[in-house]
């Protein structure tokens, strides 16, 4: 599929590690990410090669896991974007190319030491017409710090794996890897010596072939897949099936584990990928994948890789599991259009390895670990979610666990708050099922859309607060019973950086009665220095703001005011009123000022000394006056005819 958003846009976008389900764990993915990336991130897009759509590869591998050496035939189909006489590939120099095939002839081709094929075609290939070449190539792959290709050893054993995000395809085989391409469907073929076991994409159509000491693996993938996702790994693997999906869309996962790690521990692990995926179908939709399978195969770098339908991974701890799986919905069926939105993915990821912590764990340990994130978050003032096309080329940025982890998925938990979590949740399946976006690419005012489409408001301001703009806010709350079965609340905030001058959001708080009860209460805060007015059930005697760790915001203040001082004085009438509304005092009493709010809590009238007020210019509703006087304050409820 073409994408039709970025040129710059790369990379893995996604997955990696995690050893654990902590903070401490994100950080790990997030920093592994950054070698990974940084090694490559000099490369810039080919246009050379943007000429052209791939449309189907089928890669033919020759290899043994205990040689760093590759031979192949690569057989690609693309269609011509525009008039080309030429076609380019990315590989890498290392690679040596021997013949170049179109049908039954053999194609001129150069490799012009800018790591670049360049196929002569016959004659001139015109926009909308398909065509296949073969390339026949071998060679050793580069080794430059952080290889796409990797042959070493584990318990002594060969082993042999690729990782070629973000740029590292074009080091084992010729492609098109600037990723504003997916290919339609791959078929791949390995062969190597027959007591080893080939992991890669999708699915094998048939059993191994045993040719002498030789063994061809074939597995084939129908769904769309960037370059950087195809990969294979090959070693002395033991097998190990899973079966998940709910009847009849069941499907199998398929471990690839060492021999050596085999045993109850690994067992009860890779058990934990059957509640994850059974979790994330129900929260999302069926695995995106289904009709083939999903598997881990292990390998030895220090992290993870959510490569289509078998994510490689270190080890297989729950926080590692639920990661790279998250990234087959987020990062592998729809990858972030650029770097600016990486938080597409891995704000994704990490929060739903949080929602795992919340489904199997309960509250506290979802509480705890939304506590770490806002910590993480908040240890500096400032960071956007989203990134500027300057922060878009700094792969430090690009992977900051504190802003595109952390931040992004505390972005997903307050728009989960704000809009309801069947909203939410329901927002998100559409997003997914979007076939604008499925198996393709996504910017995130796409989800915002979605998000809006179904919560039914604008979610502009929110966005442009919580994932443009950068900091976070610092609350100051006072809470005090009002009248019979209402409390006021006056919130305030200050922000840690200038880019917001308000954060709009509403407001969590519990509050508590003398008598044990609790009562959870949800503010819309709006504007700054505001008044909200809330319904209880009970006086209240003590109040927690975010009691679940809901918000982003640090250090903040909360006062419980004494109640007013009851004056005896008679009711404001008349009450019901149309018009006036008067109040008579003793002579010993004398107002300072009254004040008029609506049910909301927003001041509508203010007035000095008068005891008599018109109040024709209100709405019909219920208010409410405070009335302060020389010797204390009481609230008076009345209603406008």
């Amino acid at each position: 599929m073409k994408n039709y958003y970025i040129s710059f846009l790369t990379m893995i976008f996604a997955g990696v590690v995690a050893q654990d389900f902590s903070r401490t764990g994100t950080e790990n993915i997030a920093n592994l990410e950054q070698q990974s990336a940084a090694k490559k991130m000099n490369l810039v897009v080919n246009q050379n090669t943007a000429n052209y759509d791939v449309t189907y590869h089928k890669l033919e591998l020759t290899v043994n896991p205990a040689v760093r050496f590759i031979a192949g035939k690569v057989t690609t189909t693309y269609t011509a974007l525009t008039n080309m006489s030429t076609v380019t590939f990315d590989l890498a120099n290392e690679m040596a190319v021997t013949q170049v095939k179109r049908g039954a002839s053999n194609l001129a081709f150069v490799q012009n030491g800018s790591n670049e094929l360049v196929v002569t075609l016959p004659a001139v290939q015109a926009a909308g017409v398909s065509a296949t070449l073969e390339i026949t190539y071998s060679g050793v792959p580069p080794s430059n710090g952080f290889d796409a290709f990797e042959s070493t050893t584990h318990a002594g054993t060969p082993v042999m794996w690729t990782l070629s995000e973000p740029f590292g395809a074009r080091d084992w085989w010729p492609c098109k890897q600037d990723l504003n391409d997916k290919i339609a469907s791959i078929d791949v073929f390995v062969t190597a010596p027959s007591q080893y076991v080939v992991a890669a994409n999708g699915v094998e159509p048939q059993a191994p072939v045993v040719v002498g000491v030789n063994k061809t693996t074939h597995f084939k993938h129908n769904y769309p897949i960037p370059a950087y996702l195809i990969a294979f790994a090959i070693t002395n693997y033991s097998v190990i099936n899973q079966t998940v999906g709910t009847a009849p869309n069941t499907f199998p996962v398929v471990n690839y584990v060492y021999p050596e790690n085999v045993g109850l521990s690994l067992t009860a692990q890779l058990d934990k990928t059957v509640q994850i995926m059974n979790f994330f179908e129900q929260t999302f939709e069926t695995y995106p994948f289904s009709t083939e399978k999903y598997g881990h195969a292990q390998f030895g770098w220090g992290g993870g890789m959510e490569h289509t339908t078998v994510s490689f991974m270190n080890n297989f701890s729950r926080s590692l599991i639920a990661h790279e799986l998250a990234h087959q919905w987020f990062g592998d069926k729809i990858t972030c259009g650029t770097w600016q939105d990486i938080w597409l993915n891995e704000g994704f990821a990490t929060y739903c390895a949080s929602l795992v912590i919340e489904n199997l764990d309960g509250q506290a340990a979802f509480v705890s670990d939304k506590t770490q994130m806002i910590n993480s978050i908040t240890s500096q003032a400032n960071g956007s979610v989203y990134l500027t096309e300057t922060e878009a080329q700094d792969v430090n940025r690009i992977f900051s666990s504190r802003l595109s982890y952390n931040k992004g998925a505390m972005v997903l938990n307050m728009l989960r708050l704000k809009m309801g979590s069947a909203a939410f949740f329901q927002a998100i399946k559409n997003y997914l099922a979007d076939p604008n976006l499925a198996f393709k690419y996504a910017v995130t005012s796409q989800l915002k859309t979605h998000l809006e489409t179904v919560y039914g408001s604008s979610l502009t301001e929110f966005f442009n607060d919580w994932v443009y703009g950068q900091g976070h806010p610092s609350y100051n709350i006072t809470g005090e019973n009002f009248a019979p079965g209402k409390v006021r609340f006056l919130v305030s905030q200050t922000q840690s950086h200038t880019s917001v001058p308000f954060f709009d959001m509403v407001l969590p708080i519990r509050i508590t009665g003398a008598a044990g009860q609790t009562q959870e209460l949800l503010l819309n805060h709006t504007a700054n220095n505001q008044y909200i007015i809330a319904d209880v059930n009970f006086a209240m005697s003590g109040f927690v703001f975010d009691p679940k760790k809901d918000l982003i915001s640090k250090n903040n203040v909360t006062t419980l005011g004494t109640e007013n001082q009851e004056l005896q004085f008679s009711s404001l009438f008349p009450n019901p009123t149309s018009g006036n509304l008067s109040l008579s005092l003793p002579q010993n009493i004398s107002v300072e000022n009254t004040t008029i709010f609506n049910a909301l809590g927003q001041q509508v009238l203010r007035f000095n000394t008068e005891q008599s007020w018109d109040v024709s210019g209100l709405s019909a509703g219920v208010y409410f006056m405070q009335i302060k006087t020389n010797v204390g304050m009481k609230v008076e409820r009345f209603v406008k005819n």
